[in-house]
């Protein structure tokens, strides 16, 4: 009795072990143990999704791919049936992309559509297809970077001419020495900013000095008679207008010499009658002066 006792054991302990290897087998592949809602999903590709593919909406795992249904007569699509879990409420419209990270794992992305038109019951059947992951876009660049290559070797190429010019290393041993230059300036503005502080007090001192002299000034100014000083002023810009009236009326000499034009003419023809006087007295002085050593005779 105790040897069939072992033996129903043991069986027992295999029976268990080949569930718990079933359902591990299960849980590892990412098949759900509740009962989720199964939705079908059209694809004209399916590439790289497998059975047990997880399913995420926005993000966040909310079912497994539980089987792929293959068409060998080419008729119709590929469909994948996908368990949902029953909690989760798809909207009309809604779509699935299949998706890939840089690692290459395949996942399926719910595009969720608008609440508003209405929820989606399960059996029904979404639309499916292929999201462009990283490795397809790179893959998209690459044809780009190839184009680039040649531009690029002639840079290069182009670069390494200008590094190899005598000129650059020149040019880069006289920034050694402007710099050496500037540094040389900065010591200098340094040492004349040192003097400068040095001699400040002494330039405020005088300074003050001179705001003191004006101040003086200033006040001798105010302390000054300018009543009288304007008097004086207005008495001789008075006596400068008599003069002038005088001047500008026919009364007196000099206004009868500035106004009278007969007055003027009679004097210009005098000087001219002198001046030719003069002259024929130079050419002919013996018209008016006589001398003779045994006295006059008479003509």
């Amino acid at each position: 009795m105790k040897k069939y006792n072992k033996e129903i054991q043991i069986a027992l302990v295999a029976i268990v072990g080949v569930i718990v290897l079933f359902y591990g087998l299960k849980f590892l592949k990412g098949l759900s143990f509740s009962a989720d809602s199964n939705y079908y999903v059209k694809f004209k590709d399916i590439s790289g999704l497998s059975v047990s593919s997880p399913v995420y909406a926005n993000g966040y795992r909310v079912g497994v791919v539980e089987n792929i249904i293959y068409d060998y007569e080419g008729r119709d699509d590929i469909v994948a049936v996908v368990g949902i879990n029953n909690e989760m409420r798809m909207p009309k419209g809604t779509t699935a992309d299949i998706v890939s990270d840089l690692l290459g794992n395949i996942k399926l992305e719910l595009k969720l559509g608008d609440r508003a038109a209405g929820i989606i019951t399960p059996g029904d059947t979404l639309s499916g297809g292929q999201e462009l992951g990283a490795m397809a876009k790179a893959a998209e660049i690459i044809p780009q970077v190839q184009s680039l290559l040649p531009k690029l070797d002639s840079i290069l190429v182009s670069v390494n001419a200008l590094l190899a010019d005598p000129a650059i290393a020149n040019s880069l041993h006289n920034i050694d020495h402007i710099t050496g230059s500037l540094t040389n300036t900065s010591n200098e503005l340094s040492r004349l900013t040192a003097s400068l502080n040095k001699q400040m007090p002494q330039m405020l001192e005088n300074a003050g000095g001179v705001l003191a002299n004006a101040n003086t000034l200033t006040r001798s100014l105010n302390e000054m008679n300018l009543a009288a000083t304007m008097q004086k002023v207005d008495n001789t810009l008075r006596n400068v207008e008599q003069m002038t009236a005088k001047l500008n009326s026919n009364d007196g000499t000099l206004g009868l010499l500035m106004r009278d034009a007969e007055l003027y003419n009679n004097l210009n023809a005098t000087m001219m009658h002198a001046d030719s006087l003069m002259i024929d007295l130079k050419q002919h002085p013996k018209r008016y002066v006589h001398f003779s050593v045994f006295g006059r005779k008479d003509k």
